[in-house]
């Protein structure tokens, strides 16, 4: 499991190093930092204590606790404030749970840029060995960026299998090679001191501020690495970062922050200037395949954020492909695939060169962190009932981090910074309408279908002329409490049913997966002797439904008779949206939900029915 961590989690923030140093002391930074012997120490001291602050103590050691049944990421946080906060403040748990959807939203922006930038820092040092390929850089990154995200469908665990032992040589040989350049000057090692840091940042602030908007790529992939532990686990993640991550990282800047101050014309490309001549080549091509992995990190955990926000209504139901047979997490999402790597090659081709993407970088990363922490410790208080005062003490010293970041990072707006917040923005949007519109549709819709009481005791009574055919009928419904328009437009239009009627609704609980022996609720309705049940299925919000495997494992007692399932004839029903006059939503958020709805994923295949025996029946609905 660690091996296969290392191939998944840690390829973006174990590749940072290639890039930080260069684009903190990038002449061409709107806000540069001057090479001096004291910024050098102070800038690596800063990023030292950075990494540890926000990944080692705020996500490995906190936020990682704060885990739904084994699953991590800022959509799991949504679920425990919802789940705990609903019984503290309503509002304030509205308001942070909207925090944590446009949280969510950056890490989608994160999810575009980080592919783009790691993959082009590792190419572009062919310019390093070979001037003469700088031409060469941008289409081969697009044809590896391409090549990467064909390879998805393979699965989390197939693509961990072969990129862990990739990734321990990397962080071997980067973490050697840190070594070597500390050997060369070992005064670096004073840059561990918290003093430098803090000197650097308070005596210098002016320089150290705007150096914050680079500092702050050494932690990029913190959040990944949260938002993929259900793919590994805690104990996994955390022992890998801390026995090889967090050392060959650490070692890898010191080395570097060494070279710099043996000659700053070393600034150009500190990362790959820090290894020999003779192993400058091998660097690039390990550097290429490390960053590949970098991509993968968060390209995963983009699966998991969508997969979750689906479940938990934010997003429409999209088809997910689980990879694994034992490790239920491990998925692939085929239209969040496609659309990454569209918006990745046009990220690549856009900017051209990871110096240029670095300015966009840092503000999808600090906001995304900065949320996080924040729901953390809301769900500390609401759930472990932490101390106040621990509470306190703790927030104000990782959150004044975070937003200390936050605003460096502002400071590069109109240099690419805009770029993450336009896409969450964007995403922030689209989740926020299907939301809302989600809602109206679903209470349009239990308005039409009406009581199922109330037209069960009709079909008791025979106020409503039917002919019973035999088999049985199987209705999707979204609960118990309303009739199934396809069987209400059955009854009522074609005057006919089956002799067994399910009527099954499909719940997603706010947990991963759901235990077998909680699965299945049967109720008769009120009549044991006219073969019509309600069956209420549950499934966890990272599991796929399979309707006939779960219905064959009720037992004939349960359902008034025997389920002819091989020749069950399933019934769905099939909605389509208008756009009405009510103002209901804004006219444009109407158009937006209309068109997302687009994308849902084919409600048969999803639930895996079968094609030959699935009647589809319409209705309309405004909104």
């Amino acid at each position: 499991m660690v091996i296969g961590a290392l191939g998944v989690v840690f390829g973006d923030i174990g590749t940072s190093p290639i890039y930080t140093l260069q684009t903190v002391f990038n002449p061409r930074d709107p806000h540069p930092v001057p090479v001096s012997t004291q910024n050098v120490y102070g800038v690596v001291s800063l990023v030292f204590w950075s990494v540890m602050t926000i990944v080692t103590v705020t996500y490995v050691l906190l936020a990682m606790r704060a885990d739904n049944d084994g699953e991590g990421g800022i959509m799991a946080l949504i679920t425990l404030v919802r789940r705990w906060g609903s019984q503290r403040s309503r509002r304030a748990t509205a308001v942070l749970a909207a925090l944590g959807v446009f949280g969510a939203s950056l890490f989608f922006g994160d999810s575009m840029i980080t592919p783009a930038i790691s993959v082009l820092s590792a190419v572009e040092g062919l310019k390093v060995v070979q001037p003469s390929l700088e031409t060469a850089v941008v289409p081969i990154t697009a044809v590896i960026i391409v090549l990467l995200f064909i390879v998805q469908r393979r699965g989390t665990a197939a693509v961990g299998r072969m990129f862990g032992p990739v990734m321990i040589a990397w962080f071997v040989v980067i973490g050697a090679s840190g070594v070597a350049g500390i050997i060369d000057h070992p005064a670096i090692l004073r840059a561990l001191s918290p003093t430098y840091a803090l000197g650097f940042l308070f005596g210098h602030f002016g320089t150290a501020f705007f150096a914050l908007a680079a500092v702050v790529l050494a932690v990029t992939g913190a959040e990944a690495l949260y938002a993929d532990m259900g793919h590994f686990g805690r104990r996994a993640i955390t022992r890998g970062w801390m026995l090889l991550v967090f050392p060959a990282c650490v070692l890898s800047y010191l080395g570097q922050g060494a070279l710099i101050l043996a000659d700053p014309h070393n600034v150009s490309s500190p990362f790959f200037l820090l290894v020999p001549h003779w192993g400058r080549w091998p660097m690039v091509l390990l550097a290429t395949a490390a960053t590949v992995i970098a991509s993968q990190a968060v390209i995963t955990g983009a699966y998991s954020v969508t997969s979750q926000a689906a479940q938990l209504g934010y997003l429409p139901r999209l088809r997910i492909a689980h990879t694994s047979e034992s490790t239920i997490g491990q998925i692939y999402v085929p239209w969040i695939n496609w659309l990454l790597m569209v918006s990745v090659l046009t990220l690549v081709f856009a900017f051209r060169s990871s110096t240029a993407l670095a300015f966009a970088f840092g503000m999808a990363v600090t906001g995304t962190i900065t949320i996080t922490t924040l729901l953390f410790f809301y769900v500390a208080r609401a759930k472990w009932g932490t101390p106040k005062w621990l509470i306190g003490v703790g927030a104000t010293v990782l959150l004044s981090v975070d937003l200390l970041f936050v605003a460096a990072n502002l400071t590069k707006l109109v240099h690419g910074a805009w770029l993450p917040l336009l896409i969450g923005l964007t995403a922030f949007t689209v989740m926020t309408t299907w939301q809302r519109g989600r809602e109206l549709v679903t209470s349009e819709r239990a308005r039409q279908e009406g009581p199922l009481p109330e037209f069960i005791d009709r079909l008791r009574s025979g106020e409503v002329s039917t002919l019973r055919v035999p088999g049985t009928a199987v209705f999707l419904n979204r609960g118990k409490q309303t009739t199934p328009l396809a069987m209400r437009a059955n009854v009522e239009r074609n005057h006919v049913r089956h002799d067994q009627v399910v009527i099954l609704a499909i719940e997603t609980e706010p947990v991963p997966r759901v235990p077998a022996d909680q699965r299945l609720a049967v109720d008769d309705l009120g009549y044991t002797d006219d073969g019509i049940i309600h069956v209420t299925a549950r499934f966890g919000y990272m599991e796929t439904p399979d309707v006939p495997s779960t219905l064959a494992t009720l037992e004939p007692a349960q359902t008034e008779g025997l389920l002819q399932l091989e020749q069950a004839t399933y019934f769905l029903s099939k909605i389509e949206l208008r756009r009405g006059k009510a103002a209901t939503m804004a006219p444009w958020r109407k158009r937006l939900f209309i068109a997302t709805s687009y994308i849902t994923a084919d409600a048969a295949e999803y639930f895996g029915l079968p094609r030959d025996r699935t009647v589809i029946m319409g209705s309309h609905i405004e909104v």
